[in-house]
């Protein structure tokens, strides 16, 4: 059986890195409003995309909206591929075993 990813098994973690898996390939999401779907607040949410980004499985942006400064956040690849392993291993613990025959 797969290990569970620590970095994406965190209760907080895997709801960011489940949202973001929503997300087309590529799409980016404004931190404001990941903030808001989560219901998180700003530093818990920060943190845990540190270690996320840390991991490599998000990206995070910097750049400005007219004059307003914006933060933006993806799942990286590795992210996206790392999240589809997760699930599967979930789902292979949660599958109930078949009798040998």
């Amino acid at each position: 059986m797969s290990e569970l990813d620590p970095v994406i098994h965190a209760q907080a973690r895997l709801r960011v890195v489940a949202s973001l898996s929503a997300l087309g390939d590529g799409d980016r999401i404004a931190f404001p409003r990941l903030q808001e779907l989560l219901a998180m607040t700003a530093g818990n949410l920060s943190v845990h995309l540190r270690k996320l980004e840390d991991a490599g499985y998000v990206e995070i942006s910097k750049t400005h909206r007219g004059r307003t400064p914006a933060t933006l956040v993806r799942l990286s690849r590795r992210g996206r591929l790392a999240f589809e392993e997760y699930t599967e291993a979930i789902r292979t613990l949660l599958a109930p075993s078949l009798p040998k025959e």
